[in-house]
């Protein structure tokens, strides 16, 4: 994933630890727990400007907390996704489809994609997914059903799913969490 040192971020505070929001002029760009794996570079996301008051990214703020208080299950959002290679973006366009309270394997995402020989390849997209819970790639699953290979890490995973498996329910938070 190539990101720009032109992008525009702020943090916020969310149940499942803080996360780092980045944006374009006019889209999110990435949205990333402190601790997630495959985030970008830390020296590289110095070098974007903080901006709490972006349009994009206040409205991203406002609809995570939405999502997390249970209040909002699809997300209404300019996204830019361009950042990786044609093949994560194919995929990280398929997660887009998977709707709140649903979940698909990793095989069956590649064979939508047509790809059927290529899950490994799709489970490094998905890792590599640079819009954590905007692009929903906890939603995805090994093929038995198991939660596997989360970048935030599996109680992350599990605590959205369980989110999303009634959206009359707040967040309850699985311990541990990584600190």
């Amino acid at each position: 994933m190539k990101l720009p040192a032109t992008l525009i971020r702020t943090d916020i505070d969310t149940p499942l630890g803080p996360m780092r929001l980045a944006a374009t002029d006019h889209a999110l760009a990435g949205a990333w727990f402190h601790d997630q794996r495959h985030a970008p570079d830390p020296a590289l996301m110095t070098l974007w400007r903080p901006d709490p008051h972006h349009t994009v990214l206040r409205e991203a703020a406002a609809q995570l907390v939405d999502y997390f208080a249970g209040r909002r299950r699809v997300f209404e959002l300019p996204l830019e996704l361009s950042f990786g290679t044609p093949f994560q973006i194919a995929v990280w366009r398929a997660l887009r489809g998977i709707t709140a309270g649903r979940t698909l394997s990793y095989g069956a995402l590649a064979q939508g994609l047509q790809a059927a020989s290529a899950v490994r390849a799709v489970g490094a997209a998905v890792g590599r997914n640079p819009l954590s819970v905007i692009v929903p790639c906890h939603r995805v699953l090994g093929a038995r059903g198991e939660l596997t290979g989360y970048a935030g890490g599996l109680a992350r995973k599990q605590a959205l799913l369980q989110l999303e498996s009634s959206a009359e329910l707040p967040l309850s938070i699985p311990t541990p969490l990584p600190a």
